[in-house]
């Protein structure tokens, strides 16, 4: 079902929000994530509404009572959708919902609008994103209220865990690169430093989840925070690079996930994106080698039960016909890994 069922939510709405007439909704999302629509009253008012996607759901991996928590404390103290409310009633659309303002903005979501981009627009956004990662970095989360978000000690140990379950639960095919990395990754745990510095992390730190100001000068809003937790920021970092493009990528070309997004004029080379996190954060990137080997597996796994659903029928949006599209790129990234259990550098990200 790909409507939301206004009937049944419109009620509900008056009662938590302040509703002018008869609303409208129109699906925004692809279901790669929680599925999201833009619900809009008779005075032109709009709210999104946050649900999980349909059919088999990767345990943890849809927590809106996560979103819902990370967008409250971040309300204020960085640029996020204010939350209005959390629905945990299942009677009112079979699932828990999330109500948050829609911000209007500019999504550089596809190769043909980051090509309209001019080459000082795409360095100045590249700049935006990389200081806005740090800056999230920075937000100080005991000051607002996150300080019991997560646990960040053991943070990578526990990633490396989670993900190899959901391997197991999503997995429609034996893959044995994804045994590769997963072995490499248990025995690489030991020799990481003992204390880790640690942050708030959003878990899914790409481009299209920016939303730019419409003349993309600024940042209106950073979206999508259901992996959000307290861990390892370098992290974070790494599924950036990961989800990156360059020209002349090879097996990274092809995942289907912002194919040549930012391989077009002015956008930076991955090296330049660490050269500047570092230079903004101050922090050290010794952990950056098995943080990217861990992005790629994580990645492969949300891919693959991506593949699960549509496979299934339970995927709406364009991802309904991308079933083969991510099929393949779980084989892509999987390869991606091994290469870098071999040479885990940014610039093997290219091979």
């Amino acid at each position: 079902m790909s409507a939301l069922p206004l009937d049944a939510l419109t009620p509900w709405l008056r009662d938590s929000l302040d509703i002018h007439g008869e609303l409208t909704a129109t699906l925004l999302a692809d279901g790669r994530s929680n599925l999201t629509y833009r619900v809009t009253d008779a005075a032109g008012r709009s709210w999104a509404i946050r649900r999980p996607p349909l059919g088999h759901v990767m345990p943890s991996a849809h927590d809106l009572t996560r979103e819902f928590t990370v967008l409250s404390g971040l309300t204020g103290n960085y640029p996020v959708p204010r939350p209005w409310v959390l629905c945990t009633d299942e009677s009112i659309l079979g699932v828990p919902f999330l109500v948050m303002d829609f911000i209007e903005g500019t999504v550089i979501a596809d190769r043909e609008r980051a090509d309209q981009l001019s080459a000082t627009q795409a360095d100045h956004i590249c700049r935006l994103l990389v200081d806005f990662l740090a800056g999230l970095h920075a937000v100080d989360a005991h000051a607002c209220g996150l300080g019991s978000f997560g646990k960040p000690e053991g943070y990578l140990a526990r990633q490396v865990r989670r993900w190899g379950e959901q391997w197991q639960l999503s997995k429609t095919r034996e893959l044995e690169s994804m045994n590769v990395m997963a072995r490499w990754l248990e025995a690489s745990l030991a020799a990481l430093p003992p204390q880790l510095p640690w942050s708030i992390v959003h878990g899914d730190f790409r481009l299209d989840n920016i939303i730019l100001s419409h003349d993309t000068s600024g940042v209106r809003a950073v979206v999508d925070w259901e992996m959000s937790t307290l861990g390892d920021p370098v992290a974070d970092l790494a599924v950036t690079l990961v989800y990156w493009t360059e020209a002349g990528d090879a097996l990274r070309s092809e995942v289907a996930v912002a194919q040549g997004l930012t391989a077009g004029s002015g956008f930076w080379t991955r090296e330049q994106i660490v050269q500047r996190y570092a230079e903004v954060s101050g922090r050290g990137m010794e952990q950056l080698g098995f943080c990217l080997v861990l992005a790629c597996y994580k990645l492969a796994v949300i891919m693959e039960s991506l593949t699960y659903r549509a496979r299934m029928g339970m995927q709406l949006g364009r991802t309904v016909e991308q079933g083969e599209d991510t099929h393949h790129a779980v084989v892509a990234l999987a390869r991606l890994g091994e290469r870098l259990v071999d040479q885990p550098t940014v610039e093997t990200l290219r091979s």
